[in-house]
Formats: structure tokens, C-alpha cells, sequence
């Protein structure tokens, strides 16, 4: 296996052998080798060379050799490091109306490394830059909340140790919607005896997708086996070559272009035959076939006694085109076969059989007040064979006997007013028709005159609305509550002020405002308040204008560099009623009134403006954008690309700890002040006292707070100053320090010894260092004990007596 980085160049080289000279050929096993590489085959070997190699040139090689004697083949593995290829089969797998989810499968070439993981992209149709959605391990992932309707381009994006891949992309836009809601109402307008005219309203919703075209399909009745007759893009539809008498089923769907909706069926089957909508008019002729009269009809028995049966029946449908002249009545015992007439023949003149009706139906109380009621009921089962002509409503006060007629009237319902509040009241209801009155209906249970309370009951159709800037809002609120409730609108906590724009209509049963020209100022919390006897309801209505969104605010620096600064800042407080897609930060030298783009695709609210030239100050302008349009920018403070900190201060402490005629150790303490950034080394300067120039002594930035330096010249006095460096800088140095000789320091005593101890007194005894004397780097012969201060040029600065005494009490230290 060979690894070898992307855009290096693969150079492969076998050495062939053979009798005759083989035929040497390379290929690779999964596809064809790049026609820009280069191939140098010979009899003794043979090469590949490919120059700027990619993820796609990974694959197993294999150079095969052929000649008379036979074939030989050899394989050579090659593993591009590369950033991975796109991802496979990416794909929407499902699209709602305010989601999409999207799936994809590993990179074919994982570029020699393994998917650390996914990247997922989007971007709106109208825009050219992808925005970035998340991060995942998985190979799948739901991309919400996405506003409905909106169209996007989505794409995904494979990652390994070596970068970000080549991306996998949706061929075409995805619109966020689904399938419509089934058409409305199905009817009919027009029948003929070969056509049907249908008509339909629009679905209550369209999916987030328009509503491309409606399929009208038919089925004879009582069959499933539904067939598509009509496609249009209308509400209406003529639907033709129906066979004369057939009776169909008619059904209508809705189609966008994510599917289609549930069918709405007509209510009814219709027939096929020719029908004049203008109206109707008849026409009646009478063809008199001479016959006897067909069987009487609805033959019942009214009433049987001990010794009598009671009948009852009405007219033949046909008479046999003369006039009836009596009927016949026969009767048979249950064991006989025989039929018997029971009376005579007999003829009567025509007359019509009415009686009193049946009372009315149910009685309802519809409503009461402090003074009135209002009652409704149903029609009698029967009429008594002739019309009602009115109904009588009568009432009896509790504790009284009497009933009393309180109205006449002929709908089907009344109201009783002039009652007396508190009292309890009894109430029936007569009908009346030609032939007298029916018994009375009572009202289930008698009726307290009194208003009728009730809390009030707010009926929300929506709890947000949401228009586009420039158009009409209108807000329906229906309510109900006894007594008639009091209406009050806020907003936003405040009482809504009416203008010429805002208007609210109260009536008694709903409240509306009316926004004329809806702007951003119109959205906040809309609150209602009903107000009566019982209690308060309140409900709360959110309105959204959909506009491009407002400016972000608080704008902080939150980082300064000298080639960078970052900033952050807050979301516009208005997003324009949808997800803020972006935000556009630019740039300006101070000493300039042109404005730079720095980025118009980012996606959060923060980002690092590199590329800054130190010094410069700088001011940065930021706008928000939706799907909507862009939104005023607000300006950032000036500020200057510098560093946050300063040089250090001098060190401290600065002194030679040790010194000797070859080399001097010199010591010193970090500075009190780092300037606000760690100190990262220091510098070292020398000279001698009698010299004015400074000459820097170490190579490197020293890390430790000392230095042994070397090469100085005995005898000569040299002084020292440092410096401390930080990212900002070299600071200050040191006051230069006190002058030490380059000389090696004398021996110590030897042989100390307490010779003597009392109560008061200590005696101690030494010998002096020995002396030894150097010319010209050579030893001089002899020793000294430095009994004569000031040999050879030596000065003494004191001379100590080997003999002291101390006459104290306590611990004692003697130092020579």
C-alpha cells in the first residue's frame, strides 16, 4: 500500500525482466488512469508518474508483462490522502410544510481517512451562498423550522482529518410544502342527458405549494372503479359523454406539485338526463279510461269493541273514469273461505273529513329576561286534515289556576314580554285550525322570569396572524355572554389607540380590528377583554408582519489584536416575522467613507475580521436579512487594531552573584508589570565602567532570569542592564548595575577552631589562606601567608587579628 498526500505526484517504478523483452501495459482495476500521466515503459522497466494526484486517482494499479513464455501481472495499492468525495445517493426523502428530511449515504472515496463527519448546507433559490445547518455523525437529518412556501437548495458535505469534501446537492429547488387539503363543496350547476356541469371552492389550504390543476373523476353508483374524466385548473368543470339515464358519482382532487390531496365526493349520485334550471311548469291532461275503480287505499281499523269494528280508508287511486258510488264492505271468519257482504250499498254526497289537529311538538325556551320569554316548538304530527291557521301561547303565574291566552301567533315561535321580574311562570301552547283548537302542549317545567347570566366566552378562530407589510389585517373575535358584555382591545399592555388606520367594529355577538397597510408597528400581542356582570375573559392574538427585519443591536468588541479584532452582537429585536437568514458585516478605515464587505454570509452573531493592518483604526457597520429583504446596519464605536496590552516594565533586582577573572554570573527578578501579557524572555547589554557603549551580550531571547557570560577580561570593572520582552514588545531596561572586577575572589581561612570556652567568652583560632601569585598565566615559585600586606602589588583592604574574643552571651558566628 502506498500513502501519498493530495496534489503531490505518484511516481511508481517496477523493474521488468524477460526473454524475448516483455510487453509491458498498466491499468487500474477500478476505471482508466488519467490521460495526463505519464508512462515510460522499456525492457527493463517500467514507471508511472502522475502529477497532481486527487482522491479519484486512489485505486489498486497493475502493470502486467507478457511475452511468448507467458503472462505476469503485479498489483500496486494506492491510498490518496485526500479530503473525502461526495456523499451517495442524497436524496429528500420527506417534505412538510415547514421541514424537509434529507438522507445520503458514505463518500465512495473516503480519502484515505475515516468521515469524522457530515456537514449539511442550505441556501435560498434567490441566494448564491450556502448557509450552514449542523454538524452530524448521522447519514440523515431533518432540517426545521423552514418557513412555508420558501424554496431552498440544500447539499451535504463529507469531512476527514485532511478537509472538507466535495459536496452532494439537490438537482433542483425544494419547495416547502405538501399535499393540499381536499377541494371544498362539490355541486352541481347543470345536468343534461350526456353532460354535468360541476363546480367546487378552493382547499382551505394549498400545502405551502400552488394548486396546479383539479382531476375530476366519475364511478357509476354503488361502484368503486373510479376513473379520471376531466383535469383542469379551474373551479369548474363540464363533464361529457355520460350515457342518457346512467346515474354516476362525482369526485374531485386537488393537485400540487407534491401530490395529490384526498377527493372531496359530491353528496349526491346524478342522473344523465336533460333539466331546465330556468324553472318549472306542468301541464295536466286527463285521459278518462272507462273501468271499474281500482281497490280502495290505507284500509285501517280505527277501534274494535266487544261486538263492533270500526274502518276506516280513503279513495282509489283511479275510479275507472266515473264517480264512486258506495263501497262495498265484506268480511270473512278466520275458518271460512268465503267473504260476506256486512252492509248495503250506499252513496253519500263529497264531503271533507277534517278534525281538531294533534298539539304541538316540543316546546324549547329559547331565552329570558327580566321581563320576557321567548319560546319556540315544533308542528303537530298531525293537522287534524286541514291547515293550521295560528297557535295560541298561554301562561299561568305560579299559585294561580287561571291560564291566560299571553299571544297568538302563526310562525313557530314567540315572545311573552311584560312579565314580572322574580316570578315563576307555567306556559302551553294550543294549535288551531279550521275544525278548533288541539289539546295544549305544557312546557316541561314552569320558567323563572329573570336575565339569564352568563360569563363571557371568547371564540378564537386563530391565535396569530400573520400579513405581509403594505397589506390589510383583519382580526375576527365572536364572543357571547348575557348580560351583553363590555369589549376593551390592548396592545402590547397598552389601551389601542383608533386612527384613520386602525379601526375596531363591536357588534353583539364578535369584535374586529381592521389594520389598513399593516407595518412592523402594528405586530405585538393583541389583547381582548369582555367585561360583564359574571366575570372577565381575556385572550391573547399574536400578529406578525412579514417585513424585512429590523437592525441587530449592542454591538461589542470582544477581542482586539493587531491583525484582528472580533465582534459580536445581539438579533434584531423585529425579525420581520421569519428566521433571519444572515447577516452582513462590513468594514471602513476612519480615514475613509468607503465601506468593504467583510462577510454577507454569516450565520451567527459573532465573527473575527482578520486581516487588519496594525494601528489602524477601524469602524464596522452590521445589517440582518431575511427572505424579505435586508435591514438598516447599525454602526460599531471606532477602535484601533492593536495589541490590549503594553511592554513590560524594567526587571528587578538586577546583580553580578558571582564573578571571576574568565566569566560573571549575572542575576535578576521579573518585572513588577508584564504590560498585561506574559513575559517571553530577555535581553542582556554589558560594558566596562569606562565605557559609554552597551553591547548585547546574548544571542538568543534568554528564558531564565540569569546569565553566566564569558570571554570578559580580568581585572577590568564591567557593569550590566537588562531587558524584558513581551507579544507587545521590548520594554525598559534595568538601571544599569553596580561595577564588579573581573577577578577571582580570595580563599577562605582554614582550619577554624574554638580554642577556648567560658561563661562569658569564646576563643577562636584560624590560619590564613594561603597565597599563591601568577604572572603572565604562569605560577611564581614560593608561598605566602600574608603577613606583609601589599607583596607584589597585592593592596589589602584590612587585616584581622587571628586571635578574637567575645564577651557576650548567646550564640556567636565569625565570618572571614
Amino acid at each position: 500500500m502506498i500513502n501519498i498526500r493530495s496534489a503531490s505526484t505518484l511516481r511508481l517504478f517496477v523493474p521488468v525482466r524477460g526473454r524475448p523483452a516483455p510487453e509491458v501495459k498498466w491499468g487500474k482495476a477500478e476505471g482508466e488512469i488519467k490521460e495526463t500521466a505519464q508512462i515510460d515503459n522499456t525492457g527493463s522497466y517500467a514507471s508511472l508518474v502522475i502529477e497532481n494526484v486527487d482522491r479519484f486517482d486512489s485505486g489498486k494499479y497493475t502493470l502486467t508483462a507478457e511475452n511468448a513464455s507467458g503472462v505476469k501481472s503485479v498489483f500496486i495499492s494506492v491510498r490518496v490522502l485526500d479530503s473525502p468525495s461526495p456523499p451517495t445517493n442524497f436524496m429528500v426523502k420527506e417534505i412538510t410544510k415547514n421541514s424537509v428530511t434529507l438522507t445520503w449515504e458514505p463518500p465512495l472515496l473516503d480519502g484515505g481517512s475515516k468521515i469524522k463527519h457530515y456537514i449539511v448546507e442550505k441556501r435560498e433559490s434567490t441566494r448564491k451562498v450556502y448557509s450552514p445547518i449542523t454538524t452530524c455523525n448521522r447519514m440523515s437529518w431533518k432540517v426545521e423550522p423552514l418557513p412555508e412556501g420558501g424554496i431552498f437548495f440544500f447539499r451535504v458535505l463529507a469531512e476527514n482529518e485532511y478537509g472538507v469534501g466535495l459536496p452532494a446537492k439537490t438537482a433542483e429547488p425544494i419547495k416547502i410544502s405538501e399535499k393540499p387539503q381536499p377541494p371544498g363543496k362539490v355541486s352541481v350547476i347543470d345536468v343534461t342527458h350526456s353532460t354535468v356541469t360541476l363546480t367546487w371552492e378552493k382547499p382551505e389550504h394549498d400545502g405551502g405549494s400552488r394548486i396546479s390543476h383539479y382531476e375530476v373523476e366519475l364511478a357509476p353508483k354503488d361502484s368503486e372503479a373510479w376513473s379520471v374524466c376531466a383535469s383542469v385548473k379551474a373551479l369548474e368543470t363540464v363533464v361529457t359523454n355520460l350515457l342518457k339515464g346512467e346515474e354516476y358519482q362525482f369526485r374531485v382532487v386537488a393537485v400540487n406539485d407534491k401530490g395529490k390531496s384526498d377527493p372531496r365526493q359530491l353528496v349526491q349520485s346524478v342522473v344523465a338526463k336533460d333539466l331546465n334550471l330556468s324553472g318549472s311548469k306542468s301541464a295536466f291532461i286527463n285521459v278518462r279510461v272507462l273501468d271499474s275503480p281500482s281497490a280502495p287505499t290505507n284500509l285501517e281499523v280505527k277501534d274494535v269493541k266487544r261486538t263492533s269494528v270500526s274502518l276506516s280508508w280513503e279513495p282509489p287511486l283511479i275510479d275507472g273514469g266515473a264517480k264512486i258510488s258506495h263501497y262495498i264492505v265484506e268480511k270473512r271468519e278466520q275458518k271460512r273461505m268465503a267473504f260476506t257482504s256486512v252492509c248495503l250499498p250506499a252513496s253519500t254526497d263529497q264531503v271533507k273529513v277534517s278534525e281538531a289537529p294533534l298539539p304541538p311538538g316540543k316546546i324549547v325556551l329559547v331565552d329570558v329576561t327580566r321581563h320576557t320569554v321567548t319560546l319556540s316548538w315544533e308542528k303537530p304530527d298531525h293537522d287534524g286534515g286541514s291547515k293550521i291557521t295560528n297557535y295560541f301561547v298561554e301562561m299561568q303565574p305560579k299559585g294561580d289556576d287561571k291560564w291566560t291566552v299571553c299571544s297568538e301567533v302563526k310562525a313557530l315561535e314567540a315572545t311573552i314580554e311584560g312579565l314580572t321580574t322574580g316570578e315563576e311562570y307555567s306556559f302551553r301552547v294550543i294549535a288551531v285550525n279550521d275544525k278548533g283548537r288541539s289539546d295544549a302542549k305544557p312546557l316541561a317545567a314552569p320558567v323563572l322570569v329573570k336575565d339569564i347570566t352568563m360569563e363571557p366566552i371568547i371564540n378564537l378562530l386563530f391565535s396569530t396572524y400573520s400579513v405581509k407589510s403594505g397589506d390589510d389585517l383583519k382580526i375576527d373575535v365572536p364572543f357571547k355572554g348575557r348580560p351583553q358584555p363590555e369589549v376593551s382591545w390592548k396592545k402590547d399592555g397598552q389601551l389601542l389607540k383608533q386612527t384613520t388606520r386602525v379601526n375596531v367594529l363591536t357588534s353583539k355577538t364578535s369584535s374586529k380590528i381592521v389594520i389598513k397597510d399593516a407595518t412592523k408597528e402594528d405586530v405585538g400581542k393583541y389583547e381582548i377583554t369582555l367585561t360583564n356582570s359574571v366575570g372577565t375573559k381575556t385572550a391573547e392574538i399574536s400578529v406578525i408582519i412579514l417585513d424585512k427585519p429590523g437592525p441587530p443591536s449592542n454591538i461589542k468588541v470582544d477581542e482586539v489584536s493587531a491583525d484582528f479584532i472580533c465582534l459580536s452582537w445581539d438579533p434584531p429585536t423585529y425579525d420581520g416575522g421569519c428566521q433571519i437568514n444572515n447577516y452582513v458585516v462590513e468594514k471602513r478605515d476612519t480615514t475613509t467613507t468607503t465601506w468593504q464587505i467583510v462577510s454577507a454570509t454569516v450565520a451567527r452573531t459573532s465573527i473575527k475580521v482578520s486581516r487588519l493592518t496594525q494601528g489602524t483604526e477601524y469602524q464596522f457597520r452590521i445589517a440582518a436579512e431575511n427572505r424579505y429583504g435586508k435591514s438598516h446596519a447599525i454602526d460599531s464605536a471606532p477602535v484601533v487594531a492593536q495589541y490590549p496590552f503594553e511592554p513590560p516594565g524594567p526587571p528587578t533586582n538586577l546583580h553580578v552573584a558571582h564573578a571571576t577573572k574568565t566569566g560573571m554570573l549575572v542575576e535578576w527578578g521579573r518585572p513588577a508589570s508584564d504590560g498585561g501579557s506574559p513575559v517571553v524572555g530577555y535581553h542582556v547589554e554589558c560594558k566596562d565602567q569606562s565605557s559609554i557603549l552597551w553591547t548585547k551580550v546574548n544571542r538568543g531571547l534568554l528564558a531564565e532570569t540569569q546569565f553566566k557570560m564569558t570571554g570578559i577580561e580580568e581585572g577590568l570593572l564591567y557593569q550590566f542592564r537588562v531587558y524584558a520582552e513581551n507579544i507587545a514588545g521590548i520594554g525598559p531596561c534595568t538601571k544599569a548595575s553596580e561595577p564588579v572586577a573581573a577577578r577571582d575572589p580570595c580563599e577562605s581561612p582554614r582550619n577554624l577552631r574554638v580554642t577556648n570556652i567560658t561563661r562569658t567568652s569564646v576563643s577562636l583560632f584560624w590560619e590564613k589562606p594561603e597565597t599563591r601569585w601568577r604572572q603572565q598565566n604562569h605560577w611564581l615559585p614560593g608561598r605566602s601567608t600574608g603577613e606583609r600586606p601589599g607583596e607584589v602589588g597585592q593592596v589589602w583592604r584590612n587585616q584581622v587579628h587571628p586571635h578574637y574574643s567575645v564577651r557576650s552571651e548567646g550564640e556567636c558566628r565569625v565570618l572571614l
